[in-house]
């Protein structure tokens, strides 16, 4: 996959670095031609110098090849506008924005741009936005045979309760994160869209629950 990062600051440099080595091919994005150099002359990656959400400079860095794009800059405007300009114009399926102002969050998300607050910010967790499946376990149980991990539901799951997507899929779901928040679901909790679903399940089942979570619902595999 391809992948565009804007910022390359100590979080942007760290992701570039991650993706690549991941196999990923990255091109990050910079007004200030200075800051490639966290990247170290290992990067293989395209330096891209200009405005993040420039169409013209997201161009030349390969957005329309794109399937995930971060805004990771030192600015909360910039972030947006470059996240829904990549989502919007670009039609980039998975862009995720980090932000410093927390309260905005709710904001962001109603525009279905995930964002990662700095109060909470890891480089792991803008991966598990970019690179929905098959992301690294949240949490592994001693003997690997359990695991906690974020998966990505297909939209046509939207408006379904969460207990018939356990059904299907045969898991417990342990939480979900809506609007930047952490809610335990309820037996009539019904997936919204945004919502990131957290799974407890068992490390063999993995590649199976990722298939029924991208096909969604079993009614609407047969219209």
């Amino acid at each position: 996959m391809h992948i565009v990062i804007m910022g390359c600051g100590r979080v942007g440099s760290e992701l570039a670095l991650a993706l690549e080595q991941q196999g990923h091919t990255v091109a990050i994005v910079d007004r200030d031609p200075t800051s490639f150099r966290r990247l170290g002359a290992g990067f293989g990656g395209r330096r891209v110098t200009g405005i993040g959400f420039d169409q013209d400079t997201l161009r030349e860095a390969g957005i329309e090849e794109a399937g995930a794009f971060a805004a990771v800059s030192s600015g909360d405007n910039s972030n947006i506008i470059s996240a829904r300009v990549a989502r919007e114009t670009f039609g980039v399926e998975n862009v995720a924005a980090r932000i410093y102002d927390p309260r905005r969050a709710e904001v962001y998300e109603r525009l279905g741009i995930p964002t990662v607050a700095t109060v909470r910010w890891t480089a792991d967790q803008m991966l598990r936005r970019l690179l929905p499946s098959g992301a690294e376990p949240l949490w592994r149980d001693p003997t690997g045979g359990v695991q906690l991990a974020e998966v990505h539901a297909a939209e046509s799951w939207v408006g379904v309760r969460i207990s018939r997507l356990q059904e299907e899929a045969r898991v417990r779901i342990a939480f979900l994160t809506r609007l930047g928040e952490a809610m335990l679901p309820g037996t009539d909790t019904v997936l919204q869209e945004g919502d990131l679903v957290h799974v407890m399940m068992r490390c063999d089942q993995v590649a199976e629950v990722e298939a029924v979570f991208a096909k969604g619902p079993k009614e609407a595999q047969q219209r």
